[in-house]
């Protein structure tokens, strides 16, 4: 951690020297009246006040970007009605988290575990993409052991993971790796459904249409990406939840997302949408894309989704 703050630090005043020797050629040419006719030192004064400015601005968005906001979770909390959970079943919590990427150093993992943990969830939920590198296989197997929740941990792989993970790889931990398939779940008298499509093999249909069954218990999808939001809806699916887009690391006020990586674009990019019956939730993630992304995040922090459900209001 000193090394990669002492490294940022680094890069952020190499950017604001470079740039302020930039500036300070452009003012200087200015004043030969290459550039602009404006030879007055005040104006020259106020421009090279300005231009550092922006420079010292944009080294400090890059240590922010690099440093600060990759390691500083958000805890989102959605509240939701439903019909069919009982009244004496109270409150039902979902713990979401996604998109952990881990690599050979926890970044966010464990801290995520322990917020979780205290936060005394029913079901715990994740989304897919596991590691980055088969050196995160052991991080991301750390975390999932210490989670805890009183009606289970449910997990569905992601692309990153495909090819990646081994067969078996959260074999002996408390967790349930859902491949194309469904469990059952009674919580305080309510019929809980979670169900879970595999990247493995793509999604299936036919699958699809077997585990998610018209009928009284509230049913959860998991899949990492939002592509099957149409038909789930179709299906009367109480809540999806996915994650995939890390709600596009780096996003712009009044916009959001530069880039999401997903099929549907900036349509479902982060948070919270109602398709038809369906609430689709959108996870942010915990961790950063591999490979050749920059490992920043900016205006769009790493995030666990907190999921009440409560019986509907009479």
């Amino acid at each position: 951690m000193v090394v990669a703050l002492a490294f940022v630090v680094l890069v952020g005043l190499v950017f604001y020297l470079e740039v302020s020797w930039l500036v300070r050629r452009f003012i200087l040419k200015g004043r030969g009246g290459r550039f602009w006719p404006v030879r007055s030192p005040a104006v020259d004064r106020s421009l090279t006040v300005a231009l550092h400015a922006v420079a010292a601005l944009g080294g400090l968005c890059v240590l922010w970007g690099w440093v600060v906001e990759p390691r500083w979770i958000e805890i989102r909390t959605v509240t939701l009605e439903s019909s069919k959970i009982k009244p004496e079943t109270g409150r039902l919590r979902v713990a979401h988290l996604s998109d952990f990427h881990s690599e050979g150093r926890p970044l966010n993992e464990l801290r995520a575990v322990e917020i979780v943990n205290s936060l005394e969830p029913d079901l715990v939920v994740f989304t897919g993409d596991f590691i980055n590198s088969p050196e995160g296989l052991k991080v991301a197997r750390e975390a999932f052991k210490g989670l805890k929740a009183a009606h289970g941990v449910f997990l569905v792989n992601g692309n990153y993971d495909v090819g990646l993970v081994p067969e078996g790889a959260f074999r002996g931990l408390p967790v349930v790796l859902l491949e194309s398939g469904s469990r059952e779940l009674d919580i305080r008298g309510t019929r809980v459904r979670v169900s879970g499509m595999s990247l493995q093999n793509g999604p299936d249909f036919r699958t699809i249409m077997g585990m998610l069954r018209k009928d009284p218990a509230y049913d959860i999808f998991l899949f990492h990406y939002s592509d099957l939001i149409g038909q789930a809806a179709d299906l009367g699916v109480d809540l999806y939840l996915a994650g995939h887009t890390h709600g596009g690391q780096v996003r712009l006020p009044f916009y959001g997302a530069l880039i999401t990586l997903a099929s549907t674009g900036k349509k479902y990019e982060a948070g919270l949408y109602r398709v038809g019956p369906t609430i689709l939730y959108v996870n942010r993630g915990l961790g950063l894309e591999g490979g050749w992304a920059p490992r920043v995040r900016f205006l769009c922090r790493p995030e666990i989704a907190v999921i009440d459900i409560q019986p509907a209001r009479p």
